[in-house]
């Protein structure tokens, strides 16, 4: 059994009206594994976690209600859906009079009739007091209450952002740890008459701890344990109370309840662990008891920020256990603001959080014709899913995390244009804007991650800055675009042709194609009427040793020698050394920012592509 589906009608920020019959203001589909939500701050991940844990609530008894600040601005009403499918016969079983029946996807290849259990809860806001109702479930809207049986098997294990692990494992009155190990068939008795290994361990070590404080044996002189601290204390309590009662000393009561509570958990041989250790060691708690034999109860864990207290090596680490984990029946619903995190996930697994919305980047199975048929939420193909598991690394992961994002091929784009945005009143930094190098034109793989095949639109303006290498004849001039040959033009006509395709495909989508008006970013920097000037010098100072580049007496550049110079190395010619591009940028985007005079002519028409870039990734709805 698994959560396949949440629905939410005016929680939080999730809300439209009162009217409740509608449709939901949120739907999140959710996969048997490993979900992972992702995001920037405040986009909605917490609220889905809540939402889950309100309904279902936690194996830690944690106390949660429905709060009047849980209601959207202006409406009255809540709801709360939450779809379970994957239901087990022997599962099924206790849950006979709340289930459904429907067609179901069975091992990816079948179709078939299997139970289905829905839950639904709903709260009503009157004069600021919450009205809350019983957990129902059925599956025409309404259902029937859950007994509490039936809630008992449908808890779920959550793990908060600020974890108190060293608190939830040391031995105190009802410790998590405690609440795991009482769960655990070890400790559970058959017969109630039979002690427990553990209470007669107990017992006997209570007896024995009994002897030594009531021995009567003196020994050198002096009084006995029992003269020395028996006695005086129960010569108190007669005094304070009277002469029937006296004191005893022992290590705990003998009931396993009481012994499991006096238990703390650590590691062996270390003492005073730190937080990422003790949160680790807190983890591997949860999931033994999310590894219980012969339950048929729901095994759900949410785990919020799981990078809380790790280090980026410790996070991979536990992911790996998770995905491993995940295969064996666990369902787990992460939080995360890691880009280590979200980069070391399987692509599939990622549930974008974005403006009110959610957009899964994996695939699904739907039923049509009677048959399951494998879609994707996005544009991504089997080999794009491929690419990207290989090279979604920690610095491409922050597109996901990003209010705007600017795609760029190189080195030379990535350092130059936050320079340049600064010029045209725009701090990327302060923006949230990020650039993405993803080397080459893999900027295609990256792109169909916000091009859906769900009708959905992610609102996150994204800017791909790219060129088309069309190189320049002995005399400069270029070749019109229409009419590459496509024999000995093959390589530039290809990238063009994947251009216009990807121009039909971005339609009405966020996603916006910016091509440099002629061949490449230097090319164009050496065209520009705003930065002609600086880019000569900078290429000057990084080739200080190639005569063509060199001023001349007034202060000039020989334009004609400096040109074709330029157009030799950037061809990669023959007994020519390549331009330097990554120093040359450096030196560039150095003399931008220092440049107090500079001023961008925002209609350069060789500079237009970088500006538009720019001014589209900004312009994102806050």
């Amino acid at each position: 059994m698994y959560l396949k589906e949440l629905k939410l009608w005016n929680f939080r920020k999730y809300g439209s009206n009162s009217d409740l019959n509608r449709e939901p203001d949120l739907v999140v589909p959710f996969t048997k594994g490993l979900n992972v939500l992702i995001g920037e701050n405040d986009s909605g991940k917490t609220a889905i976690l809540d939402a889950i844990k309100l309904v279902l609530k936690t194996h830690a008894y944690e106390w949660i209600k429905i709060e009047p600040d849980d209601f959207c601005k202006c409406v009255e009403k809540i709801r709360i859906e939450l779809e379970f499918a994957g239901i087990s016969d022997d599962e099924a079983k206790h849950f006979i009079e709340w289930l459904g029946w429907d067609d179901e996807i069975i091992n990816d290849k079948e179709i078939g009739k299997r139970p289905k259990l829905i839950l639904i809860y709903q709260a009503e806001l009157r004069d600021n007091k919450v009205i809350p109702s019983d957990v129902k479930a059925g599956m025409d809207g309404v259902g029937h209450v859950l007994n509490a049986e039936a809630r008992e098997l449908l808890k779920c294990t959550y793990l908060k952002a600020l974890r108190d692990a060293d608190g939830e494992l040391m031995a105190k009155k009802n410790s998590r740890l405690s609440q795991i190990l009482q769960e655990h068939k070890l400790f559970k008795k058959k017969d109630k008459t039979i002690p427990h290994q553990l209470e007669e361990i107990i017992s006997q070590a209570n007896n024995d701890i009994k002897k030594y404080f009531e021995n009567e044996d003196s020994a050198h002189g002096e009084k006995s344990n029992k003269e020395q601290i028996i006695t005086p204390i129960n010569n108190f309590l007669e005094a304070f109370i009277n002469d029937k009662h006296s004191s005893k000393f022992d290590i705990a009561d003998s009931e396993i309840k009481s012994i499991l509570e006096k238990i703390s958990l650590g590691i062996d041989g270390y003492s005073k662990l730190g937080l990422g250790t003790m949160n680790r060691l807190f983890m591997a708690a949860e999931l033994l008891h999310l590894k219980k034999e012969q339950y048929d109860g729901l095994k759900l864990c949410l785990i919020e920020e799981l990078e809380a207290h790790l280090h980026p090596q410790a996070q991979m680490k536990i992911i790996e256990v998770l995905e491993s984990e995940a295969k064996s029946g666990i369902q787990f619903i992460l939080t995360t603001h890691s880009p280590n995190i979200s980069s070391k996930i399987d692509l599939q697994s990622l549930i974008l959080c974005n403006r009110k919305d959610v957009f899964p980047l994996g695939e699904y199975y739907s039923i049509e014709d009677d048959k399951p048929v494998n879609k994707s939420y996005t544009k991504l193909e089997k080999e794009d899913y491929i690419y990207l598991s290989r090279f979604l690394d920690v610095t491409k992961s922050n597109l996901f995390f990003a209010k705007g994002v600017i795609l760029v091929e190189g080195w030379s784009e990535e350092i130059i244009i936050p320079e340049l945005a600064k010029k045209i009143g725009h701090d990327l930094t302060k923006e949230e804007v990020s650039i993405v190098n993803v080397a080459s034109t893999a900027y295609l793989h990256f792109a169909k991650i916000f091009i859906r095949n769900d009708g959905k639109n992610i609102k996150i303006p994204v800017s791909i800055v790219t060129d088309l290498d069309n190189r320049p004849d002995k005399d400069g001039k270029f070749k019109k675009l229409p009419n590459l040959d496509p024999v000995t033009d093959k390589k530039i006509k290809t990238k063009y042709d994947n251009l216009e395709t990807l121009k039909k495909e971005l339609g009405q989508t966020l996603v916006k194609l910016e091509l440099a008006k002629e061949w490449t970013l230097e090319w164009c920097l050496y065209k520009s009427s705003s930065l002609s000037s600086l880019f000569k010098a900078s290429v000057s100072e990084v080739h200080s040793g190639t005569e063509a580049f060199k001023k001349l007496e007034n202060s000039e550049w020989n334009a004609s020698k400096f040109e074709s110079k330029l157009i030799s190395k950037l061809k990669k010619e023959q007994g020519t050394s390549e331009l330097d591009k990554v120093r040359i940028a450096s030196t560039l985007a150095e003399k931008i920012k220092k440049s107090t005079e500079l001023v961008i002519d925002e209609n350069d028409e060789y500079l237009k592509y970088l500006i538009n870039a720019i001014e589209h990734a900004c312009s994102y709805e806050n």
